[in-house]
């Protein structure tokens, strides 16, 4: 049976970001709205997985040419140099986004958030986050993975360790928390977006915070659309990214739009490593728990 590669489930998992890092989003409901979230997306993920694998395949001895991606030209050089970019070993980013889902009545929730983003490459990463539901931490130093809580004054920590990307996969298994935009500063963020594309394009130009940039349409094997503005030039650094799922009810989205990358200067192992300030409380949880909100759930 085939499985959903890397890519899918980064992706799928960036859904699932807006129900664990927002557990009280709809007031004392909070914890039911959290479970129908999860479950829509784990069946989502499920048919994807499946329903792709139950495809008819040619036979071996079947003259029909392989699947070929349809990406153009353009669309494969600007994904390639933004790759090139990224793979910078420091990176500071700040970034405001938007997640867009239906509530249990059918109607549209804009959860808000701002990101300061410091990554140090292969293994090193610390974002702040302040936002619709409060302020919260994730370190990941190479050893252990932390996410604290400012407000409750707690935190949460799982042992992890290799790149980026998978001590991600630790902290969403582990720490039911998910970070959309890890899949880019993985060994290769061109091929998260190319690998799974069923076809790719240029949409054609428009000019985000004042720089021309190249608007990019992603239409993946999952089911999932994606959209990138990049630089108009060689460096084709990322200014606005759009993930739609399209086979979730009401479609929701995943909005991001990138106000400041720098690659200088250089980033110390102190930035990444959580030390707890006096007075907070390690707790075994779940980022609900440990967040202070767990409400309903």
């Amino acid at each position: 049976m085939k499985v959903c590669n890397g890519s899918n489930r980064i992706l799928l998992k960036g859904l699932r970001c807006s129900v664990a890092a927002d557990p009280t989003v709809d007031g004392a409901s909070g914890g039911g709205l959290n479970a129908i979230l999860r479950n829509a997306v784990q069946a989502v993920a499920l048919v994807v997985c499946v329903g792709f694998a139950a495809l008819p395949t040619a036979r071996a001895d079947e003259s029909e040419p392989p699947f070929k991606p349809a990406i153009s030209d353009e669309a494969e050089t600007a994904v390639s140099q933004m790759g090139k970019t990224l793979l910078a070993r420091d990176l500071s980013i700040t970034a405001r986004t938007i997640r867009v889902y239906l509530d249990q009545s059918g109607q549209p929730l804009h959860i808000f958030h701002t990101m300061k983003i410091a990554v140090r490459r292969p293994d090193r990463i610390v974002v702040e986050f302040t936002g619709d539901d409060g302020k919260h931490n994730l370190f990941y130093d190479g050893k252990a993975a932390s996410l604290f809580y400012p407000d409750s004054k707690k935190y949460v920590t799982t042992p992890a360790s290799g790149d980026i990307p998978s001590a991600l996969e630790v902290v969403a298994d582990k720490l039911d928390f998910d970070f959309p935009l890890g899949a880019l500063f993985g060994a290769s963020p061109d091929k998260i977006l190319l690998g799974d594309a069923m076809a790719a394009w240029q949409v054609g130009t428009a000019e985000v915070d004042g720089i021309e940039c190249r608007h990019l349409f992603f239409s993946q094997k999952s089911g999932i659309d994606l959209e990138l503005w990049v630089e108009k030039n060689t460096a084709a650094t990322p200014h606005r990214l759009i993930v739609t799922y399209p086979l979730l009810q009401g479609q929701p989205r995943f909005i991001a739009e990138f106000t400041s990358w720098k690659t200088q200067p250089p980033l110390s192992d102190s930035e990444f490593t959580f030390d707890p300030p006096a007075g907070v409380k390690e707790v075994d949880s779940t980022p609900a728990v440990a967040s202070g909100k767990e409400g309903g759930k």
